[in-house]
């Protein structure tokens, strides 16, 4: 990871989201590469390649995150690791400060039963806390479609928290056309979506989904959870 001088702002999110809203994902990568340099980074859940076969061939060799939670399915960890055998990218795996089982002795076992919001807090929001602070700007793979909290998403703006950049290229897109994406580039896609799971995260908190129910209701099923807190 390369540390950066901040770039950017609120001004320059806000001007960008309204001249890139129609632009495709591509020139949006674009833009992100050529105004932070090797400030840009992006992140993946590794649910499926389609972010990274979209950057990796604008910014061949970018940063890709991935967050090591300690409870994923082993269907995505076989993912990340396709991934970065496939696609021109560096690959860097992010663990929490404390494993599960020494999570478990300090708080308990089950955390993420019992308190998700501190768990997700533990070993979600605080890694990637830290794998971005050498950074000024990420890409995401948020779309509009994906749930309520999400269909204002703007395709670049500005995450106060983070202080840095926040860029969505595919935000605007729908199902049908990351559906047509991938099959037209024969995207890796982890094994778990075709086996109910449209949205994929912890195996402890993740449920596999009936057709027709909302993708993301898999997530955290009967706890009113609704995001990880990454993206709030």
């Amino acid at each position: 990871m390369n540390p950066t001088t901040p770039v950017g702002g609120p001004e320059l999110a806000e001007q960008a989201a309204r001249e890139l809203e129609d632009a495709p994902a591509q020139e949006i990568i674009a833009w992100a590469s050529e105004t932070f340099g090797p400030g840009l980074c992006m992140t993946s859940s590794m649910a499926d390649a389609l972010m990274v076969d979209l950057a990796a061939k604008v910014v061949p060799g970018i940063d890709v995150i991935f967050l090591d939670t300690g409870y994923h399915f082993p269907e995505t960890i076989g993912t990340r690791d396709a991934v970065e055998s496939v696609y021109d990218i560096t690959l860097h795996t992010i663990e929490p400060k404390r494993t599960v089982t020494e999570q478990d002795l300090a708080l308990g076992p089950r955390l993420h039963s019992r308190n998700p919001e501190l768990c997700c807090h533990l070993r979600k929001v605080e890694p990637l806390q830290r794998a971005l602070e050498p950074y000024s700007a990420w890409l995401t793979g948020l779309r509009r479609e994906d749930s309520v909290t999400r269909r204002d998403t703007p395709v670049v703006q500005w995450d106060e928290r983070r202080r840095m950049t926040k860029v969505n290229p595919i935000a605007r897109w729908t199902q049908d056309q990351v559906d047509a994406y991938m099959a037209e580039h024969g995207v890796l896609v982890n094994p778990l979506r075709y086996d109910d799971y449209p949205s994929i995260g912890c195996e402890p908190c993740t449920k596999r989904v009936a057709p027709g129910e909302d993708p993301r209701s898999g997530r955290w099923a009967g706890t009113g959870k609704t995001e990880c807190g990454i993206h709030l």
